[in-house]
C-alpha cells in the first residue's frame, strides 16, 4: 500500500511541476519573446506613450466627434470584470425597450444617416466587451463624426476604409472595424476636436 501511495504522489508531484509550472512558464516566455505586444493585452499608446485602452476590449465614447461602439451589458458598460450579456431572449420586453430606445437616441443623435440602423449598434456581444463594429456600423455614423469634426464626410470615410479588418486567414470571420483604433486614427490625422474631448486613459 505504501509503495503504491509513494508512486501516487510522485506522479502528482511530477504532473503539478510540467503542467502548472514548466508548461505555462515556456508558453509564457515564448509568447513574450514572439508576440510581446499580444502578450501584454494588445494595449493601444496615444501619441505621448500612454496607454489608452486595449485592441482586445471595448470602451464607450460619447463625444460626437468619434465612432460609438456596440452596447454593453458587462457591468454598468464595458467593465472588463464583469463580462456577460445580458442574457435577454428576442422576446424580453425590456431588452424591446432598450433597443427601441437606443434606435430613438441613434436616429436623434445622427440625423444625416441613412436608415435603417445597423443592427450592431444595437445589440450587444455576448461578452459585453466587443471593441469592433461592421463596417456598416462603422460607416452609419460618418456624417455625424464629420459634422463635429468640421470635416469632410468623405475623409472620414476614407478612414473607415482604411481601418477595415479583413477576414482571419482569409476565410475566419467577417470584416469588421475596430472603434478604438478608428477613433485613434480620427485624432491622428485630423486632428483632437478639442482638449477636453480627446482620447484619455480609461
Amino acid at each position: 500500500m505504501g509503495k503504491h501511495l509513494l508512486i501516487a504522489v510522485r506522479a502528482a508531484a511530477v504532473t503539478l511541476v510540467l503542467t502548472g509550472l514548466a508548461y505555462p512558464l515556456l508558453v509564457t516566455g515564448l509568447a513574450q519573446v514572439l508576440f510581446p505586444a499580444r502578450a501584454d493585452g494588445s494595449l493601444v499608446r496615444d501619441e505621448q506613450g500612454r496607454v489608452i485602452g486595449s485592441e482586445l476590449i471595448g470602451q464607450p465614447f460619447s463625444n460626437p466627434a468619434y465612432f460609438q461602439p456596440r452596447p454593453s451589458a458587462a457591468g454598468n458598460g464595458y467593465d472588463a470584470v464583469a463580462s456577460s450579456g445580458s442574457n435577454y431572449g428576442t422576446t424580453s420586453q425590456k431588452r424591446k425597450d432598450r433597443v427601441a430606445a437606443d434606435v430613438a437616441r441613434l436616429r436623434k443623435e445622427n440625423p444625416g444617416a441613412r436608415e435603417p440602423v445597423p443592427e450592431d449598434l444595437v445589440t450587444a456581444s455576448a461578452s459585453g466587451l466587443d471593441p469592433h463594429l461592421t463596417p456598416e456600423g462603422a460607416s452609419w455614423q460618418v456624417e455625424r463624426v464629420a459634422k463635429a469634426r468640421g470635416v469632410a464626410a468623405d475623409r472620414v470615410r476614407a478612414l473607415v476604409d482604411q481601418n477595415v479588418e479583413g477576414r482571419d486567414l482569409g476565410f475566419l470571420g467577417e470584416p469588421r472595424v475596430n472603434v478604438l483604433l478608428l477613433n485613434l486614427a480620427l485624432d491622428r490625422q485630423l486632428g483632437s476636436p478639442s482638449a477636453s474631448a480627446r482620447l484619455t486613459p480609461p
